[in-house]
């Protein structure tokens, strides 16, 4: 690292400057199977200012910056592979403004979901975009995370009003207004969610919230295939039953969330379904999917009748990943993530088992598959070439698949480091050529980043 920088730093954070190995490793690995690559250095800020402040050094020093949450992103979005300055934003964690009456609040980009379910919920609000990882909010604008409410609430996408961000040359910049609409000039505020800080560093989200419903129902129904389990969530989705989650387990899944979270489901193919509205609304919509459950052979209905067993049930869910991964202890997951137009869902999670069937990996599938996401938990060692080439190839015929009937190869991990290789496969070198424009002219020295994203030429 730069001698004169490591000094402007240093005399700038103080101790929240560092380069110890410790803090530079754990910036430096995230939950995938990729190899860590370490920071040269680690920010700990506190304010969109000393933001800027550091981006401005680095840009004088031409040092790559990376932006940090909570270090739960799945595809090596946080690592250094040429170095520079980690800049940890997990520290502003401020809820700065909640509008009861808007239903909007501004948030910290450090401040996580579950920091914010906390803040509101005393107020009858919560944010309803949920994944899995209690993420921060500005890894989940990067990354234009969604979750198990997607079905019903949308990404953060749709859940984002304004940003501000600090630009490669440490400019900060709002990208709109608390106005739930506006024609007024070209669309900053989408183009910086899902860039994953290859543009600049998000420091603050203005977020939609909603209000609590009256009710809540959640069930568990469980199916003797699982084509059958698809075909009754493609049916639902096609009648339009509103409907805030429904989640898919296969058998191995739900064996694993049984032994990790102490469940004690049916080892078969699972639907979680969960119900929002009035009470009367809630009531129609659990007969009628019922109904369309029962069609397609879906049985023993478990009920989770109150709050308490409705946690169990979503944090088991939510948990699906660490079950997986305690499933075969001492492995890593390569997590797929493709999505696809729903009425496409069925037949690519039948190539998908079959493919599964003819491999020696284990690898649990969970989806959120109301809106045709699902995910692969390609379990390896890793320390076996064998494992990781195996699960190479079981991922990029899942991305083929995904690709030959309109899907995407992310629905919500987003592409950092490990699916970049499959960008132009989906976009095409001309859609590519104008994503390069875009960063040639907002970051011209490459300095935000760095290595994501957009594949080498």
């Amino acid at each position: 690292m730069n001698i004169a920088l490591h000094q402007e730093l240093s005399q700038l954070l103080g101790d929240r400057f560092t380069t110890s190995e410790h803090e530079r490793n754990q910036h430096g690995k995230d939950e995938s199977s990729l190899r860590p690559m370490p920071p040269d250095a680690v920010c700990f800020v506190l304010s969109t200012e000393e933001v800027s402040a550091i981006v401005k050094l680095c840009q004088k020093y031409r040092t790559p910056v990376i932006p940090f949450g909570a270090g739960s992103s799945l595809e090596g979005h946080i690592f250094a592979p040429q170095g520079g300055v980690s800049v940890d934003l997990s520290r502003m964690n401020k809820v700065l403004r909640v509008s009861a009456e808007d239903l909007d609040c501004t948030v910290q980009a450090g401040v996580t979901r579950q920091q914010l379910d906390k803040h509101l919920r005393p107020m009858g609000l919560f944010f309803p975009v949920d994944p899995g990882a209690d993420a921060t909010f500005g890894g989940m604008a990067s990354t234009r995370a969604s979750g198990t409410n997607a079905v019903h609430y949308g990404t953060m996408s749709e859940n984002i009003l304004m940003l501000t961000v600090v630009l490669p040359d440490g400019q900060v910049i709002t990208t709109g207004t608390r106005a739930r609409k506006s024609s007024a000039g070209y669309d900053l505020t989408h183009l910086f969610i899902g860039a994953e800080g290859t543009l600049g560093i998000i420091t603050e989200v203005t977020l939609r919230i909603q209000g609590v419903p009256e009710a809540i129902s959640a069930a568990v129904v469980g199916f003797g295939s699982f084509e059958s389990a698809v075909q009754a969530v493609t049916q639902v989705r096609q009648i339009g039953v509103p409907i805030a989650r429904i989640e898919f387990l296969d058998e191995v899944m739900v064996k694993a969330v049984n032994q990790f979270s102490g469940l004690t489901l049916t080892e078969q193919p699972t639907l979680f379904l969960e119900f929002h509205g009035s009470n009367a609304s809630v009531k129609d919509n659990v007969e009628q999917v019922g109904e369309i459950m029962r069609e397609f052979g879906g049985s023993d209905f478990k009920w989770a009748v109150n709050q308490a067993e409705r946690t169990t049930l979503w944090t088991a869910r939510h948990n699906a990943y660490y079950a997986s991964l305690a499933y075969r202890p001492g492995c890593r997951a390569l997590t797929t993530d493709v999505c696809v137009p729903i009425s496409r869902l069925a037949e690519c999670i039948a190539d998908t088992k079959r493919d599964l069937a003819e491999s020696f990996l284990t690898a649990p599938m969970v989806g959120h598959v109301g809106d045709g996401n699902f995910h692969l938990l390609l379990l390896v060692d890793p320390n076996s070439p064998q494992d990781h080439a195996e699960a190479e190839r079981l991922n990029e015929r899942l991305v083929e698949r995904a690709l030959s009937v309109g899907g995407t190869i992310t629905g919500e991990h987003g592409v950092g480091m490990g699916k970049q290789k499959y960008m132009k496969a989906q976009h095409g070198a001309g859609a590519l050529a104008v994503m390069r424009a875009i960063k040639q002219t907002i970051d011209p020295e490459n300095l935000m980043n760095p290595g994501k994203m957009l594949p080498p030429l």
